[in-house]
């Protein structure tokens, strides 16, 4: 029974889900946080059926989102940083949760039917809502990123290249974990501009070239003895990583080591469990995108010339961490 139970209670849990997603996608949390205010107040401001929105804003306040006196409602510190005007705002995320919706809604056809249309068939983010996106992914990775670095080893190495990098969240934790670190970091044109705010932000933009290109069309940068592809192989099918894999080989230097940052399943592929939900986000939003075993990943880099793979760090939230070798 109690087994039962709890299976009902996941597969209740969207309902959940659906009000905090609507809250976000209504920016809510941000026209709260502005002043306390009523659901009448609100509708009448943006055009929203009073009775309806007033049924989601004491459902937010019966998850704790919210708090309700008198008719006025409020944030919680719960959900202060879903408020875009929060200096850690993580709204961008909640939002692209939702943009998953429908794509996730479709899975018993792609079940049916094959893998879904991949990500190039949603619409694509405009440079605000990019910016915005990749803000919210720094904030929530620079922990794990810290972590992470705090758990390699990379004395010795003297160059990182940082494929496909970001804002520059595992950079600047590598950087500032090893001193004598150099780093590239290569991401498409809109993406580097941010990546030279934040790397100016934290005083290392000396220690870092930024390199504008495309790893799926174009070659990577030369000269670096340390590449990192950090939560990367999850969108691409095996014969997208394996080329990948060939170009990271060509451009690194003899003796140099490659680093690769991503879910790491058990042979059976239902563990971890994020990483089996993952899998599940990946067939309904890639062509090819999955989760890989430490074989999948070392078939591959074998395949590309690389040597010694070794599964170096496991962990339960994308946090695993294989390297490999290419000779010298």
């Amino acid at each position: 029974m109690e087994e039962k139970e709890d299976v009902m209670a996941v597969a209740r849990a969207f309902m959940r889900s659906r009000i905090i997603l609507t809250a976000a996608e209504l920016d809510l949390f941000t026209i709260i946080d502005e002043s306390s205010t009523s659901a009448e107040k609100i509708a009448e401001r943006f055009g929203l059926d009073r009775r309806a929105l007033e049924r989601l804003l004491d459902s937010l306040a019966a998850l704790g989102l919210l708090s309700k006196e008198g008719g006025a409602y409020s944030l919680t510190g719960e959900s202060a940083p879903y408020s875009s005007k929060h200096p850690t705002s993580q709204l961008p995320m909640l939002l692209h949760m939702n943009s998953l919706w429908g794509s996730w809604s479709d899975l018993t056809k792609v079940v049916k039917e094959g893998s879904g249309l991949g990500m190039s068939a949603r619409k694509p983010m405009d440079l605000d809502s990019r910016r915005e996106f990749i803000g919210a992914m720094h904030v929530v990775g620079r922990t794990l990123s810290e972590e992470i670095a705090g758990s390699l080893d990379l004395s010795g190495w003297r160059k990182l290249l940082d494929i496909g990098g970001g804002s520059g969240t595992y950079t600047i934790s590598l950087l500032k974990r090893n001193p004598e670190l150099q780093a590239v970091l290569f991401d498409l044109k809109d993406v580097i501009e941010m990546a030279r705010e934040r790397l100016s932000a934290e005083g290392l933009l000396e220690r870092v070239e930024l390199i504008p290109g495309d790893f799926y069309t174009g070659d990577l940068p030369k000269g670096c003895d340390l590449a990192l592809l950090s939560a990367i192989i999850h969108q691409n099918s095996p014969l997208q990583n394996l080329e990948l894999y060939r170009k990271v080989y060509r451009s690194l230097s003899p003796g140099g080591m490659l680093l690769i940052r991503d879910h790491i399943m058990s042979e059976d592929r239902t563990l971890p469990p994020e990483g089996a939900l993952f899998a599940i986000n990946m067939l309904v939003n890639t062509r090819g995108g999955d989760t890989y075993t430490f074989e999948d990943v070392a078939q591959g880099l074998k395949q590309a010339g690389f040597v010694d793979p070794g599964l170096i760090r496991s962990g339960e939230r994308m946090d695993c961490v294989v390297s490999a070798i290419k000779p010298v």
